[in-house]
């Protein structure tokens, strides 16, 4: 993990992602987009349904091949990089749907990520620590959980492979109010061990309460970016929507 300076992780940034552009077929899923990720801290990529959020986490994670425009980690351009060499170089991503064996246990599914793990403090004790539930039930097949069980388990086998990145791809998605809850707890305890979290999130509510900074897609270009503390709900609600509000907002810098 990176380490402390005065305190604080240093400035630089892990990942940086300039100008990218994907598209589907003929459709633009993300357009110019730019931003940037540092240790220790969160970033969340707020927008309504097909803003191009999870595209644009899938092309960071080496699922999709954009367009045009880079992805740079710890200095290095990865945009040709292969997904399981970016899990090797510290990039893990919680997919949208979880995307579990269901067939495997919970022990059995959260040893999947370690396979490619680096060094760090993320191991299988560590996971049943950070979720105490987990040991007694390590053997049961995960098909046979709950919702914000297997949400747990999906996140647990991420951090397993020691990310300097976590990327976590609607973790609310089809949850119970409470559940998002417990799971939204979790993710100041991984900040805090100095990884740089990417959310892409559509509420709102839950991601500003955990964020450093936050960037907001519409139609897949970037409508907003700021500090939670400095952004009012409305223009928070003209970037999600769209709106001439937004587009004055938009014009601050995007790391």
């Amino acid at each position: 993990m990176s380490e402390q300076v005065g305190g604080e992780y240093p400035r630089t940034p892990l990942l940086e992602v300039a100008e990218l552009t994907v598209h589907h077929g003929q459709l633009c899923a993300v357009d110019q987009v730019s931003l940037s990720v540092r240790a220790g801290e969160v970033l969340a990529v707020i927008g309504a349904n097909g803003a191009g959020k999870s595209t644009l986490l899938r092309t960071i994670a080496g699922l999709h091949r954009p367009t045009a425009g880079s992805i740079s980690f710890e200095g290095d351009n990865i945009s040709k990089l292969a997904t399981h060499r970016r899990v090797r170089r510290g990039i893990s991503l919680v997919p949208e749907g979880r995307r579990l064996f269901v067939s495997l246990t919970v022990e059995e599914n959260i040893k999947v990520g370690a396979q490619s793990a680096g060094p760090g403090p993320f191991n299988l004790k560590a996971m049943y620590e950070l979720f105490p539930w987990m040991p007694e039930r390590r053997h049961q097949k995960v098909g046979q959980l709950s919702g914000g069980e297997q949400q747990a388990v999906a996140i647990a086998r991420a951090l397993v492979a020691n990310p300097k990145v976590l990327l976590i791809d609607e973790v609310s998605l089809g949850l119970a109010p409470i559940v998002i809850e417990r799971i939204y707890e979790f993710i100041p305890r991984i900040v805090d061990q100095g990884v740089g979290v990417l959310l892409v999130e559509q509420d709102v509510t839950q991601a500003l309460a955990v964020a450093t900074r936050v960037h907001c897609l519409l139609e897949g270009k970037t409508s907003l970016v700021g500090v939670p503390t400095e952004l009012t709900p409305a223009a928070i609600e003209a970037a999600y929507f769209g709106s001439d509000v937004a587009h004055g907002a938009a014009e601050g810098p995007t790391s």
